[in-house]
């Protein structure tokens, strides 16, 4: 008698949430993020949605205590949430570090000044997606790319006679190719992190799809290029601002030696940390040598002294990351960043996002709401568009790429480990579904992002953000067919 009491009390201690209250704080999380992007525009991110977050977190661990949990849980859940970034935090913050160095050192300048040189009207829509590839792989950001790089290149197209709608298609497209295959870009650090595997090993599964889908967009925007091209052959001319680097810093290819050790260790399989971290600190020195012009006005001060002068410069850029002043408007917007507190932001956002994740599985009210969609897809094909359509969904109703990876990723973990699927296909899917798709929502932070700062609006650049909706299809069309889903090995 007295066990069938114990077990009614446990029953209405731990309550199952229905449907209604478990949808609660997403819709919650859907209207605050709307009403940040509404009342701060951009700004957004720089605090707005990340309050949101944690005021979602606390209505979440409300409703879970409401069904019988405790505070006690909902520490846990966040303190296990915290455990499964700490990986991710490190390198982040390493990313930071090496960003503001290699401006210092010419490293980025370096890249991108050669890109520039090869641009011409005949093949431009593709020469940019190709450019922006190369310049985000290096710096690890497709907001950065398109906000620098990326607007003078919309602005040239203006004066060269050619779209700059499908300019700004280009942009994004290889803005986000350098982003996946970046292991400086913080989405791709989350997303490893988030289901347990190796960057480099996910950098590898996401070329499966990044790589076939680049070279559909690449068609694309060459097809698109020879067919709308006015008829001019030469290169672009000096009105691209970013051609004066070579008169600010001394533009060598050895200033790119710090990225071949990057690659380098890289191969190697050295921890990610450690060879940022050691890339970070080859450029800052070679970078005493070879930018001494640079480091000097970076530190500035009278009576400067070579030694602790380069010292402070490597510290100082890997701290607070490093800035420069030209007159040159994108020189300036391109180069001024970095910095292990320019990751700060991010940081938050990523823990608003994983926490709430967190104390939404661990009380069931993901579960409830995805379980259905669970029982229905069968198949694997089916379970890659679900995932898929979460990832997408989280899109356009949390408006933030944050949470559209976060989500997924902790929801679906499980079950493709019990479908006997390596977590490798979950992260490359993830973050096809949820940071590729998210230049292409207008209200999403990504997509107003884009929109702002290339001049070009949302639905007018999608058509020709190929690579942005060929890869993500890929990525469910290996699902659909068995291609390049690996199993785990027993």
């Amino acid at each position: 008698m007295g066990g069938e009491r114990k077990e009614v009390t446990e029953a209405q201690v731990l309550a199952e949430p229905s449907v209604a209250v478990a949808i609660i704080p997403m819709l919650v999380l859907a209207g605050m993020i709307a009403g940040s992007l509404l009342l701060f525009g951009l700004d957004a991110l720089d605090g707005p949605i990340q309050v949101a977050l944690i005021v979602c977190v606390l209505i979440a661990a409300l409703i879970g205590m409401h069904n019988g949990h405790t505070w006690a849980d909902v520490e846990r859940a966040a303190r296990n949430a915290f455990t499964s970034i700490t990986s991710a935090v490190l390198i982040l913050l390493a990313v930071g570090a090496l960003i503001g160095v290699w401006n210092l050192s010419g490293t980025i300048p370096t890249l991108v000044y050669y890109g520039i040189q090869v641009l011409s009207p005949s093949w431009y829509y593709a020469a940019t997606a190709l450019i922006c590839g190369v310049i985000a792989m290096s710096i690890g950001s497709s907001w950065t790319t398109a906000g620098t790089i990326g607007v003078g290149l919309v602005g040239v197209a203006t004066m060269v006679g050619v779209s700059p709608a499908i300019t700004a298609g280009a942009v994004i497209s290889g803005a986000y190719l350098g982003d996946k295959l970046s292991p400086l870009s913080e989405t791709t650090v989350l997303t490893a992190q988030m289901v347990q595997v190796e960057v480099h090993e996910h950098i590898k599964r996401q070329a499966w799809t990044s790589v076939p889908a680049f070279a559909i967009a690449f068609v694309v925007l060459l097809i698109l290029s020879l067919v709308g091209a006015p008829d001019v052959r030469n290169p672009v001319g000096e009105e691209v601002e970013l051609r004066s680097l070579d008169g600010i810093y001394r533009i060598t290819p050895l200033n790119l030696l710090p990225l071949v050790l990057l690659a380098v260790l890289s191969i190697r399989k050295v921890p990610a940390t450690l060879a940022l971290m050691g890339s970070a600190l080859f450029a800052g020195v070679l970078g005493a040598f070879l930018q001494p012009a640079v480091m000097r006005d970076f530190v500035g001060g009278d009576g400067y002294n070579v030694v602790t002068g380069t010292i402070k410069g490597i510290w100082l850029s890997m701290a607070n990351g490093f800035s420069i002043s030209t007159g040159i408007g994108e020189i300036d917007r391109l180069l001024s960043r970095g910095g292990m507190d320019s990751m700060l932001l991010t940081l938050w956002l990523i823990i608003g996002a994983v926490t709430f994740g967190a104390i939404m599985e661990e009380f069931g009210l993901i579960a409830r709401l995805v379980n259905p969609l669970l029982r229905s897809a069968r198949s694997t094909g089916r379970l890659y568009l679900t995932v898929f359509g979460c990832g997408f969904g989280l899109n356009l109703v949390a408006g933030d790429q944050y949470i559209a990876l976060v989500l997924p990723t902790r929801v679906f973990r499980l079950e493709f480990a019990r479908r006997g699927l390596a977590p490798t296909n979950l992260s490359r899917l993830a973050a096809d579904s949820g940071t590729v798709t998210s230049a292409l929502v207008p209200w999403n932070s990504c997509g107003a992002f884009m929109a702002a700062v290339l001049g070009v609006p949302t639905l007018s650049y999608l058509p020709y953000a190929v690579f942005n909706y060929a890869s993500p299809t890929l990525s469910v069309l290996y699902g659909v067919t068995g291609f390049k889903v690996e199993k785990v090995r027993t």
